[in-house]
């Protein structure tokens, strides 16, 4: 009993360690891992719009041109769009903080003639606005970097979709097995482009919403506040919150109690509205993991990857969860990943 129980520990121990000694691997080499991953999933996105065209009988090089100028242009425009946003707003900051300094010192006369001998100082360090902004700040910056590994990006996505066709034949020729493998691939290709274009749909449906009520209310730089809506979306759980707190931040120093509870409110109402019903009603069971999974891979994945590895914490969960599927040994933990109780064999 005792040698069998240490021949069946001993090989887990070996899949702990290698697994421990993988992720500190990639976690090491983030700068050259994180630029491939984002080329992989542009690429899987990329290739039904390829497809299509080909079918259309467009040729091959033109298509191409097609999808990477939607690419580059896209890419361009929304950094362009960040940086003029976050420009104009950095000259502003240090208005916003004074007023914010002011906003405070009202309050705590306001407390000291209630019985309070709070300071401003005080107030600062147990209440700390500017947190949710700096956290804002380098999440963009982190983006900021990877936008800047552009070229390299597009050109790796040039050689996976030129390679995308003719590497069935590839695999099929080489191993005699492949096609459990293509299947696997296939699946996990058509789960994570369905995520990411419904994420993309409802992102792009949350920036709008949010930089038109924010301008209808009167809020400084809507259209900044509308792009980070947008960008925050595609990370699960705490990506809205983040979102809003800045631009309620604002409209509180900027306008005043009221419209700042506006703010708040429309904010819940689109929240709830894609988080609780568009994006299941779309998405139904596709992604199919726990809730306490995706928040759990946000935190992994964030360590691992930094910014980038939060926004595409889902995605790299699923296709992990889809990989283990495959494989008899390690469906169990496929299972636990899962929402679903029901183990098929």
């Amino acid at each position: 009993m005792n040698d069998t129980s240490r021949l069946v520990g001993l090989p887990t121990l070996i899949s702990l360690a290698a697994f421990v000694i993988v992720v500190a691997g990639v976690r090491a080499a983030e700068a050259v891992v994180v630029p491939f991953l984002l080329s992989v999933f542009i690429a899987i996105i990329s290739a039904p719009a390829l497809l299509w065209l080909e079918k259309k009988h467009v040729p091959r090089w033109l298509a191409m041109l097609a999808v990477l100028g939607t690419i580059i242009t896209s890419a361009v425009l929304l950094s362009v769009l960040i940086g003029s946003s976050v420009k104009s707003f950095s000259q502003d900051l240090p208005h916003y903080q004074q007023r914010l300094s002011g906003l405070l010192e009202q309050f705590t006369v306001w407390m000291s003639q209630h019985g309070s001998y709070l300071t401003a100082d005080a107030v600062a360090s147990y209440v700390n606005p500017g947190a949710a902004m700096q956290l804002v700040a380098e999440l963009l910056n982190g983006l900021g970097s990877v936008f800047g590994n552009m070229f390299l990006i597009i050109l790796t996505v040039v050689f996976i979709l030129f390679e995308a066709s003719s590497m069935p034949g590839k695999l099929q020729a080489g191993f005699p097995n492949a096609d459990k493998s293509l299947r696997v691939f296939a699946a996990i290709a058509n789960n994570v482009n369905r995520y990411l274009a419904i994420k993309t749909l409802t992102s792009l449906f949350t920036g709008a919403a949010v930089a038109t009520v924010l301008a209808l209310i009167g809020v400084d730089y809507p259209l900044l506040w509308g792009i980070i809506a947008f960008l925050f979306n595609y990370i699960p759980t705490i990506g809205s919150v983040i979102a809003a707190v800045p631009a309620i931040l604002l409209a509180f120093i900027q306008l005043g109690t009221g419209p700042a509870l506006v703010s708040t409110a429309f904010y819940v109402v689109i929240n709830v509205l894609v988080s609780n019903v568009l994006e299941p009603k779309l998405m139904g069971r596709q992604v199919g993991l726990s809730t306490l999974v995706v928040f759990l891979s946000l935190v992994f994945w964030g360590w691992v990857f930094g910014p980038v590895g939060m926004f595409l914490s889902v995605p790299l969960t699923v296709t992990a969860k889809l990989a283990l599927e495959s494989g008899p040994r390690t469906r169990w933990v496929a299972v636990l990943l899962g929402n679903n109780v029901e183990f098929q064999k």
